[in-house]
C-alpha cells in the first residue's frame, strides 16, 4: 500500500525556501536557518524511503544514487552553466576566477569545502556577490547522500535492526563534535558537524515508523504540541539574529523533526494546520523549492554585481518575480523530465549530465588557471596578452591577482643597507599594502624596508633584532590594535614606542563589479564615489581616538563630507582590486596623497 503524499512537507519546504530568499535579500536575519529545515526534511524523507526498501529487500545503492542524480544534478549543472555565462559577460577577472572555482567545486559536491577555505565567514558582505555561494548546502547534502546508503547496504536483511542504533551513535558523535568545536567556519560548512541534522530526521523516520501502530492514538491527540512546534520554528526564523547560533540550529533541527513526525497525523484532518502549511502559496513555493533555491542567489548576486547598489522594495518585487518565473520554467522543463525514467532513460541521463559535467568542469578549470583573464580590463591595467604565460594552480600565494601584494613577502628579511632610513612594516596583507605605498613614493631610494608577517613564526632573537635595528615601525592590520596590545609587544620585545605608527584600514565599497559595469555610464570616473562597508567608519574613529597623532588615516584622504570614498584614481584606474587591497595604481595614488605626511614622519624633508 502506497503512502498518501504529504502535501504539508511541501508547505514546510516552501516556508524554508522563502526564509532563505528573504535572508539573502536582507529582510530576515535568521532566515538562513531555512537550510537547516531542508537538512532535516532530506534526512527524514530519504531515510523513510530507503528503510522501507531495506525491509522489503528491494534496496539498491545504484538505484539510490540514480534517484539522487536525477533529483539534483541536472538543475545544478544547468544553473551553474547560466551563472558561468553571465560571469564571462559581466565579471572582472578576479571574480570570474572565483566563480570558476565554485563551479568546479560544485560539480564535485565540494563547494562547502571551498567556502570553508576561502570564505569562512558566511555573513561576510562579499558573499552576496557570489552567484554560487548557496551551493555549500548542496555540497553537504550530496556528501551525505554518497556515504549514507552504505550504512543501509551493510545492515540490510536480518541485520537491519542495527541501523537505528548505529545511526543514533553517529548522530551523538556529530552533535558532540558540533558543540565542542571552536572552529565556527568548520561547524557551519563541513558535513561531520552537520550530519546530526540530516540523521536526526532519519532517526525520527525509522523510530516512529516502527512505533506507528502503538503511538497513533497518542499522536492524534498531539495537535497542540504540533501548533507549538510550528509557532516556535516561525518565531525563531522571524527573530533578529541574536543568541547562540549552535542552540538555534539544534532547536530548529528538533522542532522541524517534531513537525514532520506529528504532521503526518494532522495534515489531512486538522483545519488550522492545513491552513498554515497547506495553503496554495506555501505549497506552490514548496513544489518548486529546489529551483527557487538554485536561482535566487544567482539572480540576486548578478543584480548586485551589475547595476543595483541597494535592493529596495521595488527591486525586491522585480527580482523575486524573475526568480519565480525561472523556477517555474526549470521545474517543468528540467526537474520534472529528468526525474521521470519514462521520459529520460538512465543511459540518456548519464550522457546528458556527462556532457554538461565535462563542459562546465573543464571550462571552469581553464578559466581558473588563467586567472579569469579572458579580456583586457583597462581599469585594472590588465591585458590578456601579457598574462598568457601566468597560470594559477591552486597556489594562493602566487595568484595572479594578489601578486602585487604578495611580492612584499620577499622583504621579510633583516636590515642590511647602510645610510638608509630603516623601516619595519608589521602586520598582514594590509601591511603589505602600506609597504607598497612606501615603495611607490618619491623617497623610495632613501629607505630600506623589512616586512614581518604577524602570522609567521620567527625566533625571538630575529624579531628583537629587527625591532632594534629599525628607525620606524608601521603596524597595519584589519583588526583592532589597542595600546594594551602595544604594551605587550613592548614588554615581550623591548620596543621603543616612539618608533611606532599605526596605519589605518581602508575600504572601497562592496564590490568592484558594479563600478566596472557602470563605468561606461560614469561621466567622470575620477570623481565617482561609493559608501563603505558597515562598521568601517566606526572602526576608523575608534582607532583614531586610540592612537591620536600616531594614527595614519587612510580613509580621510579619499573620502568626502558624506563619507563616500573614491573608487578610481584620477586616470580612471581602480584604487583597489578587491575593495580591500591596493592595485599598483592605488598604491601610487595613496603615495602622492600621503607624501607630505610620510616625509614628515620619516624626517626625509
Amino acid at each position: 500500500m502506497h503512502k498518501i503524499y504529504r502535501i504539508d512537507i511541501d508547505g514546510i519546504r516552501g516556508l524554508a525556501v522563502i526564509s532563505v530568499i528573504l535572508f539573502h535579500l536582507g529582510y530576515l536575519p535568521n532566515g538562513y536557518l531555512g537550510v537547516d529545515v531542508f537538512f532535516v526534511i532530506s534526512g527524514y524523507l530519504i531515510t523513510g524511503i530507503v528503510f522501507k526498501e531495506v525491509k522489503e529487500n528491494s534496496f539498491s545503492i545504484l538505484k539510490f544514487y540514480e534517484r539522487r542524480i536525477r533529483r539534483i544534478i541536472p538543475l545544478v549543472l544547468f544553473t551553474s552553466l547560466i551563472a558561468f555565462v553571465l560571469g564571462i559577460c559581466f565579471m572582472l577577472p578576479d571574480d570570474l576566477e572565483n566563480l570558476a572555482q565554485s563551479i568546479f567545486a560544485s560539480n564535485f559536491s565540494a563547494n562547502n569545502i571551498l567556502m570553508y577555505i576561502t570564505s569562512s565567514d558566511y555573513w561576510a558582505v562579499k558573499n552576496d556577490y557570489k552567484p554560487l555561494m548557496h551551493t555549500w548546502s548542496l555540497g553537504i547534502e550530496e556528501q551525505f547522500y554518497f556515504f549514507y546508503p552504505i550504512l543501509f547496504f551493510i545492515f540490510k536483511n536480518n541485520k537491519r535492526k542495527f541501523i537505528l542504533p548505529v545511526l543514533v551513535f553517529m548522530t551523538i558523535i556529530s552533535l558532540f563534535l558540533f558543540f565542542i568545536s571552536n572552529n565556527y567556519a568548520a561547524k557551519f560548512y563541513l558535513l561531520q558537524y552537520r550530519f546530526f541534522e540530516l540523521s536526526f530526521g532519519g532517526i525520527c523516520a525509522i523510530y516512529f515508523e516502527n512505533l506507528k501502530h502503538k503511538t497513533n492514538r497518542l499522536l492524534e491527540k498531539s495537535k497542540f504540541l504540533l501548533y507549538i512546534m510550528l509557532f516556535a520554528v516561525v518565531l525563531i526564523l522571524l527573530l533578529r539574529n541574536t543568541g547562540n547560533n549552535d542552540i538555534k540550529i539544534l532547536l530548529v533541527t528538533i522542532l522541524s523533526a517534531g513537525i514532520l513526525v506529528l504532521g503526518e497525523n494532522h495534515f489531512q484532518s486538522d483545519t488550522f494546520y492545513k491552513n498554515v502549511l497547506c495553503n496554495k502559496f506555501l505549497l506552490g513555493a514548496g513544489k518548486i523549492s529546489f529551483s527557487l533555491y538554485m536561482w535566487h542567489q544567482i539572480i540576486f548576486a548578478f543584480a548586485r554585481y551589475t547595476f543595483l547598489e541597494e535592493i529596495n522594495i521595488l527591486w525586491t518585487v522585480i527580482l523575486i518575480f524573475i526568480v519565480i518565473i525561472l523556477s517555474i520554467l526549470s521545474y517543468y522543463l528540467i526537474e520534472q523530465p529528468f526525474r521521470n525514467r519514462k521520459k529520460i532513460k538512465t543511459s540518456q541521463l548519464l550522457i546528458i549530465i556527462g556532457v554538461f559535467f565535462v563542459l562546465t568542469s573543464v571550462s571552469a578549470l581553464y578559466i581558473y588557471t588563467i586567472g579569469g583573464i579572458i579580456k583586457d580590463v583597462p581599469e585594472l591595467n590588465i591585458k590578456k596578452s601579457a598574462h598568457l604565460d601566468k597560470l594559477n594552480f591552486f597556489d594562493s600565494n602566487n595568484n595572479i591577482h594578489i601578486e602585487y601584494n604578495e611580492h612584499i613577502r620577499n622583504l621579510d628579511k633583516s636590515f642590511v643597507e647602510i645610510n638608509k632610513t630603516k623601516i619595519l612594516v608589521l602586520g598582514n596583507s594590509f601591511a603589505r599594502d602600506f609597504a607598497n605605498i612606501l615603495l611607490e613614493s618619491s623617497f623610495k631610494s632613501k629607505i630600506e624596508l623589512s616586512y614581518y608577517d604577524c602570522n609567521k613564526k620567527l625566533s625571538k632573537e630575529e624579531i628583537v633584532n629587527r625591532f632594534q635595528k629599525c628607525d620606524f615601525i608601521f603596524i597595519a592590520n584589519d583588526f583592532l590594535f589597542t595600546k594594551e596590545l602595544m604594551q605587550k609587544l613592548k614588554l615581550d620585545y623591548n620596543i621603543n614606542i616612539e618608533k611606532v605608527w599605526i596605519v589605518g584600514i581602508k575600504d572601497f565599497g562592496n564590490s568592484n563589479g558594479i563600478f566596472y559595469n557602470k563605468t561606461n555610464r560614469i561621466d567622470d570616473c575620477k570623481n565617482y564615489r561609493t559608501v563603505m562597508k558597515k562598521n568601517i567608519l566606526a572602526y576608523n574613529k575608534t582607532m583614531k581616538k586610540e592612537w591620536g597623532l600616531r594614527y595614519i588615516d587612510l580613509i580621510k584622504p579619499v573620502s568626502d563630507s558624506q563619507d563616500r570614498v573614491l573608487v578610481f584614481t584620477p586616470d580612471c584606474k581602480f584604487i583597489s582590486q578587491d575593495t580591500y587591497h591596493l592595485t599598483k595604481f592605488g598604491a601610487s595614488f595613496y603615495s602622492s596623497l600621503l607624501e607630505e605626511r610620510l616625509s614628515s614622519i620619516l624626517q626625509l624633508k
